[in-house]
C-alpha cells in the first residue's frame, strides 16, 4: 500500500482552497505559494495517519495559521506592510471598489497574526467561534476576544468601511 495514497487527490481538491486561506493570511501571492507548500509538506509526512483517522483539510488549515504566526513571531518572513501603494503617476483615478480594497488590505495587514487568522476564519470562511477555536488550537474565549479586539482596530485603521 503506497503511503501517500489518496494524498494528490486531497492535494487537487482542496489546494485552491487552501492557496485562498494563505493568501488571505499573508496578504501576498508568493508567500501564500510559500506557506501552502510548507504546510503540504507537513501533510505529506503525516498522511497515512491523518487519512486513517484525522481530518487532514483542519490540520492543514490549523498548519497554516500556526506557520504564519511563527513566521511573524520569529520575524523570519516580512509579511506585507501598511503602506498603501502611492496614485499612478499617470493620475488615473482609482474607482471606488478598489481603494475601498486597498484600505481593508491596508487594514488588514496591521492586525496581528492572531487577529488576522480569526478575522479570515470566521468572516472569510465563515467558521463558526468553536471551529476557529479548533483550527487555532486556542479557546472560544480567545477567539472571542480577538474578533473584538481585531474589529475595533479595523474601525480605527479604516473609519469609513462599516465592520460589525
Amino acid at each position: 500500500m503506497d503511503r501517500y495514497e489518496g494524498f494528490h487527490e486531497f492535494v487537487r481538491a482542496r489546494q485552491q482552497s487552501l492557496m485562498r486561506t494563505a493568501y488571505l493570511l499573508t496578504g501576498n501571492a508568493h508567500l501564500a505559494e510559500d506557506l501552502l507548500q510548507m504546510v503540504l509538506i507537513r501533510v505529506a509526512a503525516h498522511w497515512a495517519k491523518l487519512a486513517r483517522n484525522g481530518n487532514p483539510e483542519a490540520y492543514a488549515r490549523r498548519a497554516l495559521v500556526n506557520q504564519t504566526i511563527s513566521w511573524r513571531r520569529r520575524k523570519q518572513v516580512e509579511l506585507p506592510g501598511a503602506e498603501l501603494p502611492e496614485q499612478a503617476a499617470t493620475g488615473q483615478l482609482h474607482d471606488e471598489a478598489t481603494v475601498r480594497r486597498l484600505a481593508l488590505q491596508h487594514a488588514l495587514a496591521r492586525l496581528t497574526p492572531k487577529q488576522r487568522a480569526v478575522i479570515v476564519l470566521r468572516f472569510y470562511e465563515d467558521r463558526s467561534e468553536q471551529e476557529t477555536a479548533e483550527l487555532m488550537g486556542v479557546s472560544v474565549g480567545t477567539v472571542k476576544s480577538q474578533t473584538n479586539y481585531a474589529l475595533a482596530k479595523l474601525r480605527a485603521l479604516a473609519p469609513e468601511e462599516v465592520y460589525r
